[in-house]
């Protein structure tokens, strides 16, 4: 059984539909999806994450990678060549591909590689200063308190 009802996430939060909506599409997933070009996902450090994809055969203007909100895109568009070559056997993979990444809230790309057939993306995440864990001092002295008083009820006067 592979089927989950995600309707009570709906009902019982509020701001995390980004988040139930991805549960529920990655549930529902063909689990025949292709698995060309094969990939890697490292975590370098807490921050900084590598995808690395072979994609042996393709030419740096082959390859496109877009982020756009949280999702990353890379796609490879192989135009076929007609040449009169006869492969006895064609094992590198030349069809066109499009491969989708679900990024986390700040994670950005910093940047792309090409090299010797494989396609390095680096990601980052870069939590806003507002985000952070901040220190919030305590006071230590009655001067910083302060002392409510209780509101007056209508028509009569408050107690000193």
């Amino acid at each position: 059984m592979r089927d989950f009802d995600f309707s009570p996430l709906y009902r019982s939060t509020i701001g995390f539909d980004r988040l139930a909506r991805l549960l529920d599409t990655r549930a529902s997933v063909d689990t025949s999806e292709s698995s060309y070009p094969p990939y890697n996902i490292e975590r370098l450090d807490e921050n900084d994450y590598r995808i690395t994809m072979a994609v042996a055969g393709f030419d740096q203007s082959e390859i496109n990678i877009e982020a756009k909100e949280n999702t990353l895109t890379i796609s490879g568009l192989k135009v076929p060549q007609k040449e009169e070559t006869q492969y006895l056997h064609r094992g590198i993979g030349a069809r066109s591909f499009d491969r989708r990444f679900e990024l986390a809230d700040h994670v950005i790309v910093t940047g792309a590689a090409l090299k010797n057939g494989l396609l390095h993306v680096e990601l980052e995440r870069q939590i806003p200063e507002e985000k952070k864990p901040r220190r919030i001092e305590i006071g230590a002295g009655a001067d910083k308190t302060r002392t409510l008083t209780p509101k007056a009820r209508t028509g009569e006067p408050a107690a000193a």
